[in-house]
């Protein structure tokens, strides 16, 4: 059952929409957590994919939705109209009584001050994360495109990826966009190792340059030499501890030119993985710690805003987006929110 209520940390609780489509995304909490089902990693998991999917660009022409709409008429697009209206809301969506009492359950195991100083190394813990699992855990993101159009652009394009892992998102858009040209860092050494050892990266190595660094605090004008059109910030800033979230937004500013976007996506309030964590791996509200000692935040929307506007951004959206996460083999089908927004650089 369903319920609407008041959670006093967060506000009331309004009901959202769900799409049935996969979400990509990584999230590895306790084996111990047994109070509601668990997500299979995503290389397990089934995608189910509606007909037609209604994002920021046409999934019929290829256009921008709002140029496509003006030029073939609103009446055309009115099922793609609604179907992005379901999956897109300013709302985050209703707990069951169930998922209540879990989330009550994560404050009943203080985590130690040991274990909170072992955290702080963010870096080190992902270059295991990729020591461990190489490029055999995330799937290419090809769905990028469809949610930001601005990726698609038949113009010179030039792109920073923050947080690139192996090259999930920046290398399939070289293949798909003769465009754009690719700055990528992250600060797990062993992430961009394996990018420059794949075959893919060598044959695009005209187009693209990727380094290690930490967006906290290095400068990043020392590998980027201009500035550019569109920074991505995909699934990144849930990584990083919340005391260092406004000075790694406002550094991307530096390469990024005036008018310039940044392309947004995270996990969201109430997202299913944040629900099912066990006991003892909450650091603060909406904060956790996954078992391989790799940070998760948990946004609302009000978080995303106010860290974009402390770091001098203009906003030009921000909506929580619901998805579905199913399992065929397993029976589940499991509710995914994410926050998804564009934020422009003043000029």
């Amino acid at each position: 059952m369903e319920v609407e209520l008041l959670v006093p940390q967060y506000g009331t609780i309004i009901s959202g929409f769900s799409e049935s489509c996969a979400a990509r995304l990584h999230d590895m909490p306790s084996s111990d957590t047994k109070a509601l089902p668990s997500t299979t990693p995503e290389s397990q998991s089934e995608e189910v994919k509606p007909k037609c999917k209604a994002c920021c660009a046409c999934p019929e022409t290829k256009q921008v939705r709002d140029a496509c709409i003006m030029e073939n008429g609103e009446a055309d697009c009115q099922a793609l109209i609604e179907a992005h209206k379901q999956s897109s809301s300013s709302s985050p969506r209703v707990l069951s009584e169930e998922e209540l009492l879990q989330l009550a359950r994560h404050d009943s195991r203080p985590v130690t001050d040991f274990k909170r100083r072992q955290l702080r190394n963010e870096s080190g813990n992902w270059d295991k994360f990729y020591q461990r699992n190489a490029d055999r855990f995330f799937k290419d993101r090809h769905w990028t495109t469809r949610e930001f159009a601005e990726l698609s652009t038949e113009a010179p394009l030039k792109l920073l990826e923050v947080g690139c892992g192996v090259g999930n998102l920046f290398l399939p858009l070289l293949e798909e966009n003769p465009s754009v040209y690719v700055y990528a860092c992250d600060f797990a050494p062993t992430a961009i190792s394996i990018i420059q050892a794949d075959p893919n990266y060598r044959k695009h190595s005209d187009r693209c340059q990727c380094f290690v660094a930490d967006i906290t605090k290095d400068d990043l004008t020392s590998n980027i030499p201009e500035t550019l059109d569109i920074v991505t910030l995909i699934f990144v800033l849930s990584a990083i501890h919340p005391e260092k979230m406004v000075a790694a937004v406002r550094n991307l500013r530096k390469v990024l030119r005036p008018g310039g976007l940044v392309l947004f996506r995270d996990y969201g309030l109430y997202d299913h993985a944040m629900i099912r964590f066990a006991p003892g791996h909450k650091l603060d509200e909406k904060f956790y710690f996954r078992q391989d000692c790799t940070y998760t935040y948990y946004f609302s929307l009000e978080d995303v805003q106010r860290i974009f506007t402390e770091a001098g951004f203009a906003l030009e959206e921000c909506d929580y987006v619901h998805k579905e996460t199913s399992n065929q083999k397993l029976n589940l089908h499991v509710p995914r929110i994410f926050v998804q927004g564009k934020f422009r650089n003043p000029a």
